[in-house]
């Protein structure tokens, strides 16, 4: 089977993808050509009685949950679709910023509902990519033949920005299945404006290639694009593969900076910098260490330096290889900052715990004993599921069970098991109103009375609507 491209495009409740929710999905499959295959998909996803969405999420989308519980599909069924029709064998998953954020969505998505939620991304001829970093790249070292948007003199790459400015039509920006034909069409100015790079970022998103250019056997400064580095170089850096760090993943450092500073700290003092709060790191003569960590499974946008001597790419980046061979010399002569910055990230948390099964879905791998469960759920039906006690391995399971049926099979429950979910629904919702009722409160007093204006003070009649009929009584 050929494969193909899916490019998709997420509308959320807000942005956590362990406690915010899908509220709208869209898609389109092509062929590696970018040509359409099939009609598009544009679906509403349910929203549960559990979730108090962000109202200036949905003052950005317009999207109702009233909208989602008329229109939508279930969960269960959502996640039947994706798999079904969407994520099929040698299907390339393509989004603007789906690695680190829609991407984490279905991950939680098929994590809640009783679905692998890693397979999607690369059984069976299956991969991802993100175009956001083939954009921050084409611009830093291969900018011609398309006009880059600024904000307050600031390089942006905003997908509706891109396409105002290369007359790409665009009407309904952050309208899912508009943002959908605008990312496509923008692939497809990269592909005929840059194709030698747009062709090398294709190959160069499996983690074989990339860690053929990046890797600790034979350490070599390389190209390097990501969101926590400097506007004013596009982004762009070279950076240099310093230590192991998790998951057999790499510590970059980046080479623009003098590494002299920091080479001879001790272990605590170069934790203290990591760890350093906001208001240290705003003090004056403040140093962060300008190291982090490159994902191979994420898509990284990397390029080997000689992409540099071209198209004026050592001026673009704001370096020069005589910088870059100095810092990364001075690193090398200090084996021991490397070591220390690798027990530093082996002992960080990679992430918040939390006492909810949906927000565990990081705190480790499901056992294969309890696979065979798992599957019986997910097949099961609403009759079935209430005769269904599964013995789980896994003590997330359990929990995750209980909110599954109650959210997409209620009539499974039995008399406990609502009473169970009440509790769990009230204690969800409480912490949730203050922040709604302030933001809700926040928003009705600023918004003007202009025509556009209309549709979000809809919105808010409509959150307020949806808060008192799911919040209980007694807290509202």
């Amino acid at each position: 089977m050929s494969h193909t491209f899916f490019f998709y495009d997420l509308e959320t409740s807000g942005l956590s993808p362990q406690d915010d929710r899908i509220m709208q999905f869209a898609g389109i499959r092509t062929t590696l050509e970018l040509e359409p295959i099939g009609e598009p998909y544009n679906i509403l996803v349910k929203l549960n009685d559990d979730i108090l969405p962000s109202p200036d999420a949905l003052m950005v989308t317009g999207i109702t949950p009233q909208q989602t519980q008329a229109d939508g599909y279930t969960e269960a069924e959502f996640c039947r679709f994706l798999m079904e029709d969407v994520f099929t064998p040698d299907t390339i998953t393509v989004g603007f910023n789906n690695i680190r954020f829609d991407d984490e969505f279905i991950r939680h998505l098929f994590w809640r509902n009783f679905y692998d939620p890693y397979e999607w991304t690369w059984k069976d001829g299956r991969s991802r990519w993100d175009m956001l970093d083939v954009t921050r790249m084409t611009r830093a070292l291969r900018p011609e033949g398309i006009e880059w948007p600024f904000i307050d003199g600031k390089a942006v790459n905003k997908l509706e920005l891109l396409t105002k400015l290369n007359g790409i039509d665009h009407q309904h920006a952050h309208d899912a299945l508009s943002d959908v034909h605008a990312l496509i069409s923008v692939t497809r100015l990269i592909k005929e404006k840059q194709p030698q790079l747009y062709r090398y970022l294709f190959t160069v998103r499996d983690k074989k290639e990339v860690k053929k250019l990046v890797n600790l056997d034979d350490k070599r400064p390389f190209v390097y694009v990501s969101g926590r580095y400097d506007a004013e170089f596009h982004k762009a850096t070279v950076a240099f593969p310093l230590t192991s760090g998790r998951h057999s993943n790499v510590i970059v450092y980046d080479l623009r900076h003098d590494p002299t500073p920091f080479l001879n700290l001790s272990l605590s003092d170069l934790e203290k910098r990591m760890y350093a709060s906001w208001e240290e790191r705003q003090a004056d003569g403040f140093m962060f260490i300008p190291v982090k960590e490159l994902q191979y499974n994420r898509a990284p946008a990397v390029a080997p330096l000689g992409v540099l001597e071209q198209s004026d790419g050592w001026k673009r980046v704001g370096l020069d290889e005589e910088r870059v061979i100095k810092h990364r010399n001075m690193l090398l002569s200090v084996p021991s900052f490397a070591e220390n910055i690798r027990t530093i990230f082996e002992k960080r948390p990679e992430f918040t715990k939390s006492y909810d099964a949906e927000a565990q879905l990081y705190d480790g791998f499901v056992e294969s004993v309890d696979t065979l469960r798992i599957e019986k759920v997910r097949k099961a039906d609403a009759e079935q599921l209430a005769d269904l006690h599964p013995d789980f391995n896994d003590e997330r399971l359990s929990p995750l069970l209980l909110h599954y049926k109650a959210r997409n099979y209620p009539q499974s429950l039995t008399e406990d098991e609502v009473l169970l979910w009440e509790k769990w629904r009230t204690e969800r919702i409480t912490k949730q109103l203050p922040g709604f009722i302030k933001r809700l409160q926040a928003l009705s007093t600023t918004i003007g009375h202009e025509e556009e204006v209309t549709n979000k003070r809809f919105v808010l009649e409509e959150l307020q609507l949806w808060a008192e009929s799911i919040v209980p009584a007694e807290n509202y």
